[in-house]
């Protein structure tokens, strides 16, 4: 089974007090929801590490932006420290973006890509989508879609043209404005 992940991120119980402001955008160049997470307390920073470098990614005065965009498959999590600055963007290879309860989501499909400021690109989760599909928890059109939809991204992300990242600074402002 895929994990369906809200985007109001109610289920972090990390997050012990935090703002949240969330939006539909449809001006021509982005359609779709997206959501402002500032953490204001936080039980114990998240460190994580990737290609071989360690990052804080959760901690109080951390911001967590999610775009999920209409008919895409992928979500994509920006996530700024507490001075501002991009540490990384998180995307989410899905299934689809959907809504529930008048609440969006995203049914994540295992594969993900990270792009570091640096312009660094990590490929991340490879080993669980091939284990979801040995244990049967997707199909065969489910593994082989994800990977193509990767591949797209990360060859855009490669090339520039994965537009997605410029919304990033202009979005989080527009949120931040009713916070």
């Amino acid at each position: 089974m895929v994990n369906k992940r809200f985007i109001t991120r109610e289920d972090w119980s990390r997050v012990l007090e935090r703002d949240f402001n969330m939006v539909y955008i449809n001006d021509g160049n982005y359609a779709g929801h997206v959501a402002l997470l500032k953490i204001k307390k936080i039980k114990e920073p998240l460190w994580t590490t990737h290609a071989g470098k360690t990052f804080c990614i959760a901690h109080e005065g951390y911001s967590w932006l999610q775009h999920l965009p209409d008919d895409e498959h992928f979500g994509i999590t920006t996530i700024f420290d507490e001075k501002g600055n991009i540490v990384q963007w998180y995307i989410d290879i899905t299934t689809h973006n959907g809504i529930e309860d008048g609440v969006p989501y995203m049914e994540d499909l295992y594969l993900d890509l990270i792009k570091l400021p640096s312009g660094e690109i990590i490929k991340k989760d490879l080993d669980d989508i091939e284990n979801a599909l040995q244990a049967g928890e997707i199909t065969k059109e489910m593994y082989d879609f994800g990977f193509t939809e990767f591949n797209k991204i990360y060859k855009e992300l490669q090339n520039g043209t994965f537009k997605y990242l410029d919304f990033s600074i202009p979005h989080k402002k527009i949120l931040e404005k009713d916070m």
